[in-house]
């Protein structure tokens, strides 16, 4: 019920009263936003809930992501997907090779003018300007491909009162097994040059074990989530890639799907459900766009947007 504010009038034993607006998101709709941060003006796309819900998802990009779009709205059919559903999709724009972490520092191998404080900007500074027009801080979900991945289970994880769904489609979601930090430190190194000790230090560092999603299972326990990767074994979204790029998604396949097998034989073993999912296909686009959706009727159902 909208609040009321009362003025007393000179001469009158009472006033009228006035109501205060209730904020209410736009009904439908593609929007470029932008929103201030500690990193300075970041650009988000947004497309507005069907009917003006208050409910959001957040998709969160991979180690690529562009500094101009998001690729969920260019490299897959998410906006057809929910373009009639009562939720507010959400795309942060940027953050290459940055695990939508906090940092510690700027990157040194870069000349990185900034600290990343992507933790900050998704769960503070965004939740705050998209709450002016009206969308809830508390009633999201967040799910992210590839890097993207185990950031939203590490964001869900340690903002329980933010998120009701998380899920990562071929995440790296076990970033504390052993020599793994090579292999991200290789990743970044190659995309961006970017330090990945100047993000969460050495792997010996608490930061590492913090944004583990398997290590912090336990926090993800009565959240629905979904997990899936592919077994690296090609499939028929491959077919118009190349021969080299085809077998570089494959590596990097496999090593989600070693992953996700962890974080699956992880949460058995605490008794945390999770849906996790290990089928055919390599680390590309089609394959996050068929992830998300399996994921969506889930998504409604835990944000109530059904309706």
């Amino acid at each position: 019920m909208a609040a009321a504010l009362f003025v007393a009038a000179p001469g009158l034993a009472t006033a009228a009263p006035f109501a205060t607006p209730v904020l209410r998101a736009p009904a439908g709709g593609f929007e470029e936003l932008t929103v201030p941060s500690s990193m300075g003006p970041i650009k988000v796309q947004v497309q507005w809930a069907a009917r003006g819900g208050s409910s959001a998802l957040y998709l969160l990009d991979g180690l690529r992501a562009p500094a101009d779009h998001s690729q969920w709205t260019t490299d897959t059919d998410a906006l057809r997907q929910f373009a009639g559903d009562n939720v507010t999709l959400v795309f942060p724009v940027g953050g290459h090779s940055s695990f939508y972490t906090d940092w510690y520092r700027p990157s040194s191998t870069n000349q990185q003018q900034i600290t990343y404080k992507w933790e900050t900007f998704l769960t503070e500074e965004l939740p705050d300007f998209l709450a002016s027009y009206g969308v809830s801080r508390t009633n999201n979900a967040i799910v992210g491909a590839s890097m993207g991945g185990n950031a939203a289970l590490v964001l869900a994880a340690h903002h329980r009162d933010q998120f009701r769904f998380a899920g990562s489609f071929s995440g790296f979601v076990n970033p504390t097994y052993p020599l793994w930090d090579q292999a991200m430190r290789a990743a970044m190194l190659d995309e961006g040059n970017f330090d990945v000790y100047d993000m969460w230090g050495p792997p010996t560092d608490p930061a590492w074990a913090r944004n583990d999603a398997t290590v912090q299972a336990e926090l993800l326990r009565g959240l629905p989530i979904y997990v899936t990767s592919g077994n690296g074994v090609p499939g028929a979204f491959d077919l118009p890639n190349g021969l080299g790029d085809t077998v570089n998604a494959m590596g990097l396949e496999a090593m989600s799907a070693t992953a996700a097998q962890i974080f699956r034989d992880r949460t058995t073993a605490l008794g945390v459900s999770a849906r996790v999912d290990i089928l055919n296909g390599t680390h590309t686009w089609p394959y996050w766009q068929q992830a998300l959706t399996t994921a969506r009727p889930m998504i409604l159902d835990a944000l109530a947007a059904s309706a």
